[in-house]
């Protein structure tokens, strides 16, 4: 691309490509887009981007197709990749001068340069550091702090490299340049804080912004640039003098209005000082040592005494408790139990711990914490009333401690309370003695105090364990203090409930649930949504150890209604999918005994779903409800189809966005929906054709997937196998090819069963993956588990499909090249070797009766195994007979010869339908129907008859006289 005769047609296209019409601005998009791998293309941008006289949306564009070309093209390895002459040329033009007068395109210049300095510097580029470093020398303001800008997102990204020759470069980089960087920072800092002292507030601000990009540069290098930093002197030296300045700025922010444009640039920099100490901490806690002392001083100082008074602002506590915490909390900082184990350096840094939180400091943080960081605020508690969700969930939000006040106060004082819980629960029981009896409604602190003292003791509640008699003080004051229903004591009442919630996982007897669910459905008919809501928050009955259905029965009803009006009237969310989940898990407890009370919700979800689309997480919520609902309500679930059945099908469609949120619970409802269904629907089998798709993904949840086949199976082996087969043996065909072994035998156990229920179709059904299961057999198959599969699966062939057996013992001869009888013999002598890897009762009696149903043979090679078939059949005999202690007769404990509905006790779960229908294939199954004694007896005597007196004897002198002196005593009474 001719620079001279393009550069016009570029500009052209590009003026195109700001336009608003898509019918200028679609072809010029186009058209640039074809132009993004031409040479020469970047120099023209270039050109236009650093032509201050051209329009600044043009300009802009040129500058985000230049960044977007280096992500795309300027790696050597990269397809159309920049030619070296051209980059050459380009690296020359980023840097020739900084004087971009628009500071976002100066911000996009910055950050391209860095993007380039990522791949190029130092070694094509060893000039960028050095231009750089003059360049921030210059007079000119504005050249100065582009090129400041630049320096500091050159930094940023070559300290964000994690390759060890890449950290060694950078190593060397900031060893060049840290002295400067901390002059030029020097230098910028008190240059402000002289403009500040002489009222110069707009000269004040540009040197301000140099501070804070000086600083930025300084971040990166103390905490990137250095292996052990400890030993340098220069970066120990910048790090205590952070605490300096940051008393100078703290102190300057007294004398700059809340309006200046210094105010909050200085914020942002007061902020930055504390993450440079944050950052260190957490890179390198030894070094930091040397600091823990200063750190405490500085923190506890401003956010515990007077010292902060009129200076801090709230984001400065949060970093500065965030700072207090880690070092609390820091590993490197704990010795081990035993202290020989530990390094000098920990010992060094729990020395200094030790000595900094004496009893009056702790007791002194703990008072403060509670009585003043704790006390709700006038603006909350009108949230509270205003807007009770969205505090509720702001409350409980996730990493929410790191930034705003409440929760960060409420984690360091956990966090406190654990490490030095001696210490402190004395402390906090004389604030909880204090507050003992009725409290003034008039006196709103007295009130708020009594509020925040309760929060510690919830926060506290594991620490506390031992020290605080809960029972009693829920009985003798907490539970009064629910029932005070005047205005004032809102907040009093709200937490005391929320209270009980932190406790009842920790100490609260059986006993006195009954009185809890009357106050907890006293206060949802009261319709106070903040108490719940604070309660549900922190109470789950499926978390409850100690929660007794039999207790929650009196109250199900009402509560369940309650809980139901409460969903449909919160608005947020959050809170809908906190109180499904409470709804799923009082019906997950009761289980059958919701489905009198469950009509007003099935009526509802629908709406829900359809109110949710843009909401998968809340449509996660209700596929949870739906899982527990299915289960509550067994065969009846089948009156849900219509909405369930489509539910299912959206969620475990791979072609649709929502799947990756949906999968995992759709999967989890397709499965208890089989289990609980009465009878196969068209629909229901339609959406099978989604398990195509999951199978092919052959992700976690392929576990699921095979226990929804096997329920498929289980449901209507016939209908479902003809319409699906085949794709299900070609898709296990193609996983077997590049899966884990327990991903193998979930394949198989699939086979095993279709082969149980269906075993004269099954075979050929799947005799594609039959000769593999063979040829593993007779290779003697290393894995125990996958071993004792194959020789489910092949007993089952051999026992109930005998003429599919022998056209597969043919197919095999053939393809091995061997004779039928050699074959044969194999595969007899692994399994008579290999019959310990099986393990499970029903297969070890399933390879006896297998291998007997080979008799009676005057086949040599059946007869050349008889011994060993006698060995398994004998072994399958102590497996599976009972002596019956009245008739000294032995009987057969697999055998059933009715159907029993099973029972369950109050702690199982009832059976589900396809419980019922395992129950009834046993029926039908030789395992279950057919007496190993009986079999082995007729069988013998078959064999008996067919060789005659002489031949059998010969036949049995074969077999171990023990073993036989076993069978013997096994048949008595034949």
């Amino acid at each position: 691309m001719d620079l001279n005769s393009a550069s016009t047609v570029v500009l052209q296209v590009l003026t195109q490509a700001t336009s608003q019409d898509t019918a200028v601005l679609k072809p010029a998009e186009e058209q640039l887009k074809q132009w993004e791998t031409q040479p020469g293309f970047y120099s023209v941008l270039l050109n236009i981007f650093t032509n201050h006289s051209l329009d600044v949306n043009v300009r802009w564009l040129a500058v985000l197709y230049f960044k977007n070309g280096i992500d795309r093209y300027w790696r050597r390895v990269a397809p159309h990749a920049l030619s070296e002459e051209e980059k050459t040329t380009l690296r020359a033009g980023l840097i020739t001068n900084f004087n971009e007068p628009v500071n976002q395109i100066a911000t996009q210049i910055s950050v391209l340069i860095a993007k380039v300095a990522r791949v190029d510097c130092p070694r094509q580029w060893p000039e960028l550091i050095p231009t750089l470093v003059e360049s921030v020398k210059v007079q000119d303001d504005l050249q100065q702090h582009r090129a400041l800008l630049t320096f500091y997102h050159v930094t940023k990204t070559l300290a964000s490299k994690r390759l060890a020759a890449d950290r060694k470069l950078f190593y060397d980089l900031t060893s060049n340049i840290y002295s400067f960087t901390c002059s030029l920072w020097n230098h910028h800092t008190d240059t402000f804080l002289q403009q500040i002292c002489t009222g110069d507030e707009a000269a004040a601000a540009n040197s301000l912004e140099r501070t804070l990009l000086s600083l930025k540069v300084l971040r990166k290098l103390t905490v990137h640039g250095f292996v052990e930093p400890h030993w340098n002197a220069e970066v120990m030296g910048f790090l205590h003098a952070v605490f300096e300045r940051l008393k100078q700025f703290l102190e300057c922010s007294r004398s700059i209005r809340p309006e200046s444009i210094c105010r909050d640039r200085l914020e942002k920099t007061i902020i930055l000082f504390t993450k440079v100490l944050l950052d260190f901490l957490d890179q390198h806690p030894f070094s930091f040592t040397a600091l823990i002392q200063r750190s405490l001083e500085f923190s506890v100082s401003y956010v515990f005494t007077e010292a902060g008074e009129g200076v801090v602002f709230e984001q400065f506590i949060v970093q500065c408790m965030n700072l207090i915490k880690m070092i609390v909390k820091n590993y490197a900082y704990k010795p081990s139990k035993n202290i020989e184990d530990s390094s000098p350096e920990t010992l060094e840094a729990h020395k200094i711990k030790t000595a900094f939180f004496t009893y009056p400091t702790l007791m002194e943080i703990c008072r403060r914490l509670v009585t003043h960081y704790f006390l709700l605020t006038k603006e909350e508690l009108t949230m509270w009333e205003e807007d009770p969700e969205s505090f509720t969930v702001e409350e409980t939000g996730g990493d929410s401690w790191k930034y705003s006040l409440r929760p960060c106060t409420e984690v360091l004082f956990i966090d406190i309370f654990h490490e030095y819980n001696q210490t402190l629960t004395p402390v906090l029981l004389e604030m909880v003695h204090s507050l003992q009896g009725s409290t003034n409604m008039e006196n709103t602190n007295a009130i708020l105090i009594k509020d925040a003292v309760y929060n510690a003791v919830g926060l506290a509640a594991y620490e506390l364990f031992d020290s605080v008699d809960f029972d009693q003080w829920f009985k003798n004051q907490l539970l009064a203090e629910l029932q005070v229903s005047h205005d004032s004591y809102k907040p009093i009442r709200r937490r005391v409930i929320w209270l009980i919630g932190q406790w009842i996982s920790v100490k609260f007897k059986s006993d006195l649930r009954p009185v809890l669910y009357e106050a907890i459905r006293n206060l949802l008919q009261d319709r106070d949504l903040v108490s719940v809501l604070f309660f549900l928050n922190v109470y789950l009955p499926v978390d409850d150890f100690e929660f007794r259905t039999d207790q929650f029965l009196p109250y199900l009803e009402s509560m369940f209604t309650l809980l139901f009006q409460l969903l449909q009237e919160v608005t947020q969310c959050d809170t809908k999918m906190h109180v499904l989940h409470v709804l799923s898990c009082v019906i997950e407890r009761v289980n059958m005994q919701i489905r009198p009370y469950v009509a007003c919700l099935v009526q509802y979800l629908p709406l829900l779903w359809k109110q949710s689309e843009e909401h998968n997480m809340l449509r996660c919520a209700i596929l949870t409800t739906l899982i527990h609902l299915v289960q509550g309500l067994g065969a009846d679930s089948k009156n849900l189809y219509p909405f369930l059945l489509p539910v299912i099908q959206l969620s475990t469609d791979v072609s649709q966005p929502p799947h990756v949120y949906l999968l995992e619970d759709g999967l989890e409802l397709w499965l208890v929906t089989l289990e609980n269904c009465p009878c196969l629907t068209p629909e229901l089998l339609r959406i099978f054709q989604n398990m195509s798709a999951l199978l092919e993904l052959s992700s976690e949840n392929l576990k699921n997937c095979f226990k929804i086949i096997n329920a498929y199976i289980f449901l209507s082996s016939s209908e479902f196998l003809q319409m699906y087969a085949a794709d299900l043996c070609r898709s296990f065909c193609e996983l077997l090819k590049d899966i884990t072994t327990e991903g193998q035998v979930q394949v198989l156990k699939v086979v095993e069963n279709v082969l149980k229920v269906n075993p004269v179709l099954g075979p050929q059904m799947f005799q594609p993956l039959l000769p593999s299961v063979f040829r593993g057999i007779i290779d003697g198959e290393r894995y125990p588990v996958v071993m004792s599969t194959y020789l489910g699966i092949m007993g089952r062939v051999l026992l109930q499909n005998a003429r599919f057996f022998s056209l597969l013992l043919s197919q095999m001869a053939c393809e091995l090249g061997q004779e039928l009888d050699q074959i044969l013999g194999n595969m007899i002598e692994m399994w008579v070797d290999r019959m310990d890897n099986i393990t499970q009762p029903e297969r070890r009696k399933l390879s006896a009766l297998a291998l007997l149903s080979l008799l009676p043979s005057l086949n040599g090679v059946i007869q050349d195994k008889f011994c060993g078939i006698i060995n398994i059949s004998v072994e399958g005999l102590h497996d599976v007979m009972t002596e019956d202690s009245e008739t000294g007769t032995y009987k057969d404990c697999m055998l059933m010869s009715h159907f029993e509905e099973p029972k369950a006790t109050e702690d199982e779960e009832p059976p589900t339908e396809q419980d019922k229908r395992k129950k009834m294939l046993a029926l039908k199954d030789p395992v279950h129907t057919v007496s190993l004694q009986q079999f082995i007896y007729e069988k013998l005597k078959a064999q008996q008859e067919l060789l005659g007196e002489q031949g059998f004897h010969a036949l049995m002198e074969t077999v171990d006289t023990e073993i036989v002196a076993q069978l013997q005593e096994f048949l008595q009474g034949f």
